[in-house]
């Protein structure tokens, strides 16, 4: 349904400024016609098909104009996607090799059980990977059809950081002490699901994209009008600020995909933007106060902890 939306706009266009033009070519004979008939009473109708045509060309060029921008979206549309199906075919065959060549080293030789340890591990390693491509290609498969069923609750946020923060520091293999936490018990009301895809996906590239020596902060504090804030900073190289909106679209990573050292699809960031404006939040990016770096700062409608315990009880009074 969407490919289809997408075509229509372009093609309506097109035929529009087809009539255009050819209502513009018949005026044309006509304007010359009346207009060597002018001296005969034509004339006021000569002003009328000439105001007329005016009008036409303008709206011929604005035509062509909303036809190049149309063009030009999908010249860098069909470059992301591109960039994705050379950053999937790579993050497919690179684990499957890696599982191939233990599996036949396994299979021809005799290895100690040490060795064999080792092997598994990797090979778990590979099949996780795999596993972690999969659940986002499918994630956002079901954000392009509409939202996801699921009733929403009041979830501890807190909790949900702590817990992203684990998993990802384990399927890097690198000490939790990485990631400073300051939070607040705050209360969200959304599935759980929903925040632990966005906070998953914001601290996995927050681990992903820091220095050699990895330093994430994430800070959880309550804001006024109803809101919570979260930041989440790493000490990375940051992002040039012609590209911190660029960056939530479909399939946008920067640089070429072929020239990267770090495994990606580019729908990390559109699965965050996506949930969060259906969960009436928002995002925005910018530079560390101190050192290099990127910090992520996400809004959501949400309450102190303390609140949502004093609601429950009157409630229940």
């Amino acid at each position: 349904m969407s490919a289809r939306r997408s075509l229509r706009l372009p093609i309506t266009l097109a035929i529009v400024m087809i009539v255009l033009l050819i209502v513009l070519t018949v005026g044309w004979v006509l304007l010359n016609v009346f207009g060597a008939l002018g001296e005969h009473g034509y004339a006021g109708l000569y002003w009328a098909l000439l105001s007329v045509g005016t009008t036409f060309i303008v709206l011929l060029v604005v035509g062509v104009i909303l036809y190049l921008v149309l063009s030009i979206k999908t010249i860098n549309l069909n470059r992301r996607q591109s960039n994705f199906i050379d950053s999937v075919t790579h993050e497919l065959k690179s684990p499957i090799a890696s599982m191939k060549l233990y599996l036949q080293t396994l299979n021809r030789h005799q290895v100690s059980e040490r060795q064999q340890a080792s092997f598994y591990q990797f090979m778990l390693e590979d099949v996780e990977r795999l596993d972690h491509l999969i659940n986002q290609i499918m994630d956002a498969g079901r954000l392009e059809t509409g939202p996801l069923d699921g009733e929403a609750e009041d979830v501890a946020l807190a909790e949900v950081l702590q817990e992203c923060a684990e998993t990802v520091c384990l399927s890097y293999r690198v000490s939790l002490q990485i990631v400073r936490m300051d939070l607040q018990p705050c209360t969200v009301r959304a599935r759980r699901i929903d925040l632990e895809m966005i906070f998953r996906n914001l601290i996995d590239n927050a681990v992903k994209y820091a220095a050699a020596q990895p330093q994430v902060e994430v800070t959880l504090r309550p804001s006024t009008h109803g809101r919570i804030v979260t930041q989440i900073a790493d000490n990375g190289r940051g992002i040039p600020p012609p590209m911190r909106r660029k960056i939530f679209g479909r399939f946008v990573r920067l640089g070429m995909e072929l020239e990267r050292e770090k495994p990606g699809t580019g729908l990390g960031l559109y699965i965050v933007r996506t949930l969060l404006r259906r969960l009436g939040g928002r995002i925005r990016v910018r530079d560390r106060q101190q050192g290099p770096g990127t910090v992520f700062e996400v809004q959501l409608p949400g309450v102190p902890a303390e609140e949502t315990v004093e609601n429950t009880e009157e409630t229940a009074g």
